[in-house]
Parts: C-alpha cells; sequence; structure tokens
C-alpha cells in the first residue's frame, strides 16, 4: 500500500481526519506533489495523480522527474522546474504515454487530469486528442511502449480508478520556508547583499571566504555555495562589491578596483563596463544598467555591452542628499525606482525618475532600499522591519497605507542596505539579523589567555576603548533601528551612561590622554568629527567637517593631533587634525590603496596603519611627520588594526581571532618576528569603514576584546517559496 505522505483516516461521520499535522510536509519527498511541498492543509485525488504519475516516469526511465541531496533541494525543483519530457530519456516511450503522464505532473491540480479513470484512458491512447503537450516529440520518436511498463502502468491506473471522489481544487499553494546555510568560517560581509535570479532559482550572496570578499552563488536545487570564479573582491574593507544580476540570471554586475564589472554566473573572465566604485544597481531587460558611481553621487546609466555612461541623477546637497542608492529599473523600462539617502536615515525618501525626462517624484519618506514586486506592491526598510505598500504602478503612486511584512532582517545603516530580495515569481530571501549583528561580552584578557568579565550584561557591541587610567570603558552599542550610539560604563558595572542621543549613527569613540574627552565619527549627512565630554555633561562639537566621511584613528601622547582616515574615491587616505587651536587638517600619506586604523607612537616618530596594497590587509610602520623617511611591513601573512603598548617598544595587532605581538626598535626602525600572545572567539574588524574591535591597557598587560556567544550558529538565508500569497493577505491592495 503506497500512502505517498497523504495520511486520511475515515472518521466517525462522514468527513474525513487527516492524520499528519496541518501545514506540514510528510512523506517521501521525490512522490509528494507541489501542495503538498507547501504543507497545504486539504488534498484531493489529484494529489493522488501526480504521485502516480511520478511512479509511472519512475517505471519507464529509472528515476524519478525530480531528485535532489535533501528534501529542500528536491522541493525547490518540484517547484519551480519542468520534469524532462520522457520522450528525451527513453526514445521508445510513445508521445501520448509522455503527454498522459506529463499532464499527471503539472504543478497546478486544475492542469491534471481530474480523475484517475481519465488518465487511465489517456494511456491507453484514447483519450491522448483530449490533451497534448505544447512540445511535440519527433514522429520517428513515436514507436510502442516498453510492455512490462505500459502493462504495470496500466495496472496501477486501475488500481486508483473510483477509489476517489473528487472535490473542489485546493486553495493557491502557501509559503514554503527553508533556510540556506554559509559553510563552516564564512561570514557575511560588511554590506551583507543578498540576490536572487529572476527565476527565483538562484541565490547570490556576499561573504567573506578565507578573508577575501567573494560573491557566492548556489542554486536551489544544489546543497552547496560556490565561489563565482573571476568575481573575487579581495580583503574586507577593500570595496564591497554589492552584486546585481542579469534578467536572464547568466551574469552577475558588481564593482571592483573602480571598475563595474560583469561576469558569467558559473565563472570566468570578468568583462568592464564603466567607472563605479559602488555599483549597487539595476540590469533591465532592455539591456541598460542603472548604478551608483560612488556612494556621494547619483545615478548613471550604461549598456550591458559598455560604452558610454551617462548621468540620470545628481544629489541636491542643499537638501540634506548624501548620495542615490540601491536603483531598481521598473517594469516599463522607463522609470527607476531608488533611495534619496539622508541623515539621519529617518529623512531618507524612496524616489522615482523618468530617465527620458529626468522628472523626479518622491512617493515617500523614511525608508530606504525601495523594492516594487509584481503583486503592486513597493518593499523598503525601516530599521530591520521590511514594509510592504500597495502601489499603483501604471500612475506610480502610492495607493495605501504601509504595513510591516518581514521582521529581524539584517541592515547596513551606512550603506542603507536591507539583505533581502524577491524574484518576479515569489520567492523570499533574507539574511536574519542573528546572521549579520550578534551580541557579544565585553570581557579584558591578560597575555596569557586568562579572561574575566568586564561588563555583565551582553549587547550589539562594537569599539570597545578602555579609558587612559583603565576604569572605564566606551563602546558603541547598536539598536535595533540599525543606528548606534556611544556608552560609558564602569568597569563590572551594568548601568552605562549614553553619550550619544542626536538621531544619525555615532560610532568610534576614541579617549584624549587626559580621560575627560572623546572624539568620534557622526552622520551629518557624511561621516564627520565631533568632539564631546566623556560624561555627557556638555554638548558635542565639530571638529571636521566636509565632503567626505572620516573613520577615527588615534590621538596623540601628548593629546595635540589626532589621526584619522579620510574616505575618498579610489582609496581611503591617512590624515591628522590639530586638537589645539584651530583644528587644521593635513594629509599624512595615501597611496591609492586602503588605509585604516592609524596610531601614533608615544615618541610622536612613527605611524602605524593598515593597508590592502599587497592584496590582503597588513601591518606597516611608517615615520611620522614625514612618511618618506623610513617605512616597512611588520605582519608576515595578514594583520590590523595596530596598536602600541609599553611605551612603544611594541605593537600589537589582530590576525583573525588572534591577538599578535612584535618588538619595534624606535631608534633604528627594525622589527622583530611577531608572535601570538593568545586566541579565542574573538572577532577582528578588518577594514578601513570598521573601527577597532579591541584595546590594549597602558603597560600591555590587559586586552579589552569582544568576544562571541559559546553556540553561535552559522550565518544563514531565510528562503520562502511562494511569499506573494503571504504578501498579499498581509497587505491587501
Amino acid at each position: 500500500m503506497a500512502d505517498f505522505g497523504i495520511a486520511l483516516a475515515q472518521s466517525h461521520g462522514d468527513g474525513r481526519t487527516r492524520m499528519t499535522k496541518a501545514g506540514a510536509s510528510l512523506g517521501t519527498p521525490e512522490y509528494m506533489s507541489p501542495e503538498q511541498a507547501t504543507g497545504e492543509p486539504n488534498l484531493d485525488p489529484r494529489t493522488d495523480i501526480y504521485a502516480l504519475g511520478v511512479v509511472l516516469y519512475e517505471m519507464l526511465t529509472g528515476q524519478p522527474p525530480f531528485t535532489g541531496p535533501s528534501a529542500q533541494a528536491i522541493f525547490a525543483r518540484v517547484l519551480s522546474e519542468e520534469p524532462r519530457p520522457l520522450v528525451v530519456e527513453r526514445k521508445t516511450v510513445p508521445h501520448h504515454i509522455d503527454a498522459a503522464v506529463a499532464r499527471a505532473l503539472e504543478k497546478l491540480p486544475a492542469d491534471r487530469w481530474q480523475t484517475a479513470a481519465q488518465f487511465a484512458e489517456a494511456l491507453t491512447g484514447a483519450g491522448a486528442s483530449s490533451w497534448t503537450r505544447a512540445r511535440r516529440a519527433p514522429a520517428a520518436l513515436r514507436r510502442s511502449a516498453i510492455p512490462w511498463a505500459l502493462s504495470a502502468a496500466l495496472l496501477l491506473a486501475a488500481a486508483w480508478v473510483g477509489l476517489r471522489n473528487g472535490r473542489s481544487a485546493p486553495p493557491a499553494p502557501g509559503p514554503t520556508r527553508f533556510d540556506v546555510e554559509l559553510d563552516p568560517g564564512v561570514q557575511p560581509s560588511f554590506t551583507p547583499i543578498v540576490r536572487l535570479s529572476a527565476d527565483g532559482r538562484q541565490l547570490f550572496v556576499t561573504a567573506m571566504v578565507d578573508r577575501r570578499e567573494e560573491i557566492l552563488r548556489r542554486p536551489l536545487d544544489q546543497m552547496r555555495m560556490e565561489v563565482i570564479e573571476g568575481a573575487g573582491q579581495g580583503e574586507q574593507g577593500t570595496g564591497n562589491s554589492r552584486p546585481f544580476v542579469s534578467p536572464d540570471g547568466r551574469w552577475v554586475a558588481y564593482a571592483k578596483q573602480g571598475k563595474l564589472r560583469k561576469v558569467p554566473v558559473g565563472g570566468g573572465s570578468a568583462i568592464d563596463l564603466a567607472v563605479a566604485d559602488w555599483a549597487g544597481g539595476s540590469w533591465g531587460k532592455n539591456g541598460r544598467l542603472v548604478y551608483t558611481r560612488a556612494y556621494n553621487t547619483g545615478l548613471w546609466i550604461v549598456s550591458e555591452g559598455g560604452g558610454d555612461e551617462r548621468m540620470l541623477t545628481t544629489p541636491d546637497t542643499a537638501k540634506g542628499e548624501l548620495g542615490h542608492w540601491w536603483p531598481q529599473i521598473l517594469p516599463d523600462g522607463e522609470h527607476v525606482l531608488f533611495t534619496a539617502y539622508r541623515t539621519p536615515i529617518e529623512r531618507a525618501t524612496i524616489e522615482v525618475i523618468s530617465i527620458s525626462s529626468g522628472r523626479r517624484d518622491v512617493l515617500f519618506t523614511g525608508g530606504v532600499f525601495g523594492f516594487y514586486v509584481p503583486t503592486g506592491h513597493l518593499l523598503y526598510a525601516v530599521g530591520e522591519t521590511i514594509r510592504a505598500v500597495p502601489f499603483d504602478l501604471r500612475r506610480l503612486v502610492v495607493t495605501g497605507p504601509a504595513l510591516p511584512v518581514v521582521d529581524s532582517v539584517a541592515m547596513n545603516p551606512t550603506d542603507g542596505a536591507a539583505a533581502f530580495d524577491v524574484s518576479e515569481n515569489g520567492t523570499l530571501a533574507y539574511m536574519p539579523v542573528s546572521s549579520y549583528v550578534t551580541e557579544t561580552e565585553v570581557v579584558l584578557v591578560d597575555r596569557r589567555g586568562s579572561e574575566s568579565r568586564a561588563l555583565p550584561m551582553t549587547d550589539r557591541y562594537n569599539h570597545p576603548r578602555l579609558s587612559p587610567e583603565g576604569s572605564r570603558i566606551a563602546v558603541d552599542i547598536r539598536s535595533p533601528n540599525s543606528l548606534g550610539d556611544i556608552w560609558m560604563f564602569q568597569i563590572g558595572r551594568s548601568g552605562g551612561t549614553r553619550v550619544t542621543a542626536e538621531g544619525g549613527r555615532d560610532f568610534g569613540a576614541e579617549w584624549t590622554p587626559d580621560g575627560r574627552e572623546l572624539i568620534y565619527s557622526s552622520e551629518h549627512p557624511f561621516f564627520d568629527l565631533y568632539r564631546r565630554a566623556a560624561d555627557a555633561s556638555r554638548p558635542a562639537e565639530p571638529l571636521l567637517t566636509g565632503a567626505y566621511d572620516r573613520y577615527t584613528g588615534s590621538v596623540s601622547q601628548d593629546g595635540r593631533l589626532f589621526a584619522f582616515v579620510l574616505s575618498v574615491p579610489g582609496g581611503a587616505e591617512l590624515w591628522t587634525v590639530r586638537l589645539r587651536g584651530p583644528p587644521t587638517a593635513a594629509r599624512y600619506f595615501a597611496n591609492g590603496f586602503n588605509l585604516a586604523h592609524p596610531t601614533l607612537s608615544r615618541d610622536g616618530r612613527w605611524m602605524a596603519y593598515d593597508s590592502d596594497e599587497s592584496g590582503r590587509v597588513e601591518v606597516y610602520v611608517q615615520s611620522f611627520p614625514d612618511p618618506n623617511l623610513k617605512r616597512w611591513k611588520v605582519s608576515p601573512a595578514h594583520g590590523s588594526e595596530p596598536l602600541w603598548t609599553r611605551d612603544g617598544g611594541e605593537l600589537v595587532y589582530r590576525k583573525g581571532d588572534s591577538v599578535m605581538a612584535v618588538s619595534i626598535d624606535l631608534h633604528n626602525g627594525r622589527s622583530g618576528p611577531p608572535r601570538a600572545l593568545f586566541g579565542g572567539p574573538y572577532p577582528d574588524s578588518p577594514g578601513w569603514t570598521r573601527p577597532r574591535s579591541y584595546d590594549v591597557s597602558r603597560d600591555g598587560e590587559r586586552f579589552l576584546m569582544l568576544k562571541l556567544p559559546p553556540q553561535r550558529i552559522r550565518p544563514r538565508i531565510h528562503v520562502v517559496l511562494n511569499w506573494f500569497n503571504e504578501l498579499r493577505a498581509k497587505v491587501p491592495r
């Protein structure tokens, strides 16, 4: 007796009692119909018709129509693919058998044979004229069937005749949910991008693999993600690719080394299309690509074959616009949806522009990462929540209120990027917050690796900094709305003081040598440098503002200079600004690469920093204030986030989850071999846009570290098939 997972029992009345749980998918995946795969509660005899079709297909070919390494992979193929025709698998199968089985395997129950009697009649050839496949086999292939297979098929069909009474068609398939885990050791990139091909069959994710940022691809009917060869992005912080997929799913476009490029999804040679440091675009069906050239620019257009680039928009800086990001070419090919980013992020707008006329219209304020879906809705991100609003595509107007539809979605407020995508056929994919932002502990670790809690509570901490006297901690805490503020704590105490609360994002605080002030980056709309009292007793004061982002580095021992990173098109430079008198800024060093985490030695003669110029992030020491006198590399095989200890006689830095130390001869400008002090579940922060992940006491004996939880799950992507039905129910039009 074959049940195929349907499990119905006769009740005491005229109805039936389902033995399997409503909403569950129970059975052997290869034989389960699409409605079973989606957990539909109401099944009728047409599910049996599908299962019988699978059995006949396997009897004639030797395998079911859909196979895979897991139930999830099989379900994905059942819901999204067509079976290979029987006449392709076995040339001796007659056309009417091929057509009859193909109809039994239709996705929708209404398109299948409605009774087993009809199916049996079609298998004999008598009913073949009533339904045929759109694709006919060559006449030479229409031969007599294999006798044993046909006889068995007719026997099975006869066994089903009259066993079930037909009922009305079941409702549309409900959502099917499953997770796609990243491989061990693979972590989301700083700007986590999740993309789907238009047909929903391929998933793309940006992630760190062996400390290199890569674009990963996974067909949803397979088990593993694969790196797209030819699209490697280099070390973390050397420029996020922000990829987007061609309409046919054959190419991926992305930014690398100042160029907008495309590469086949199966890997191969990349082709340069245009100038771009940012990307994050949209690939239209008419062969045009709309993208962002740099974070502080507008939108540009180029052909999928390259050639002339045309500027489409320019940010209105007078209105506080930082850049125009995350475009989507709408179905008419004429209009483009995009985010006009402002700070605080609540002032950002979702707008639409006509490519031909240049007319811009604001659709609504207070969201980023707008995205149109074929149900007639606009999706957008507010913090870590995706909202949906009804949208009239013809009139280009919002027609109803916005409602939340997906919660806890990974969000990078720096880029206004929400890690989700929706295919044209209704597959939703998104990265949960738990895979991107992890609550950590703040701990103190000595040079031998002995550890103690510095703060009693876990939270979304980043960039812990120890005060000069060693009793206080300044630390970033990211809030659920995806912004962040700087807090100050006494070591060992849970109650803290919120130092910043002006709106926008504040991060990367550095103590002045007297422990009275903090210097940090604050979004206005660029990341500018601000200073304020560590106890929040006085309001913040701007230290340095301008047209580019500024990231904190370190304060000189005498308190006269502050070293910082200036982000410019094509690289990140090292600068200093005077803290006494007028805040005069001066460029210290730039080489066209991404320089980060500058720290001045105690005697003020040397600057240590990290750079990606070698193709991976390494630590360098260089003469100061004249960078041309001497320079050498300290880390032989990767290093980041250097800090001076012991009056400048030692440099410590991060190498993955370890802390390294190297002796420095400040008089002769030489260093000894690096040695590992300790390691553990202590995340690092390579990259010029990310503040340091740790700190060290003045005597070099204690290290302030972030510690990951012991049972942290692997990062993953949530996938929801048939999500449009759920969207329509939540946000009616």
